[in-house]
């Protein structure tokens, strides 16, 4: 599994995260029943309620609280994140990481690699339905 994709796991839930096989369940929402419409009812598929998006903030803090290190600083820095999620954080981990969300920089650890990973990473978490505060995607 890529890098991102064990980032994503540990965070979203999939695949035993913070929210994933080891977790309970969460109980389902309330909402009003839903019609389906004409054409759900021609293809025999029922309308499917949208999930709450998870919470990357509280499901970070709430990791960090677990761990009893504060002084990983996950919310601007790639390399505390990782740590965060138990996964390595090394130059090699973070070159291969920079490959695949497409980084076209020098892969050499700087400030500005890091910095970028860190959003881009934030980013794509968003983009998988995540919520994110606006201070942590650049």
């Amino acid at each position: 599994m890529s890098i991102l994709g064990r980032i994503k796991d540990a965070i979203l839930g999939r695949g035993g995260g913070i929210f994933g096989k080891d977790a309970p369940a969460a109980p389902a929402p309330q909402s009003a029943p839903v019609s389906p419409t004409p054409l759900d009812q021609q293809a025999g598929t029922a309308p499917v309620a949208s999930a709450e998006p998870v919470d990357v903030e509280r499901v970070l803090t709430e990791k960090l609280a677990a761990k009893g290190n504060p002084d990983l600083n996950w919310r601007t820095s790639i390399v505390d994140l990782m740590k965060l999620l138990d996964l390595d954080s090394s130059l090699e981990n973070r070159k291969e990481l920079a490959t695949e969300l497409g980084y076209s920089g020098a892969k050499d650890g700087s400030a500005e690699m890091n910095i970028w990973l860190h959003n881009a990473v934030m980013l794509e978490l968003v983009n998988n339905g995540a919520k994110v505060p606006d201070k942590l995607t650049g």
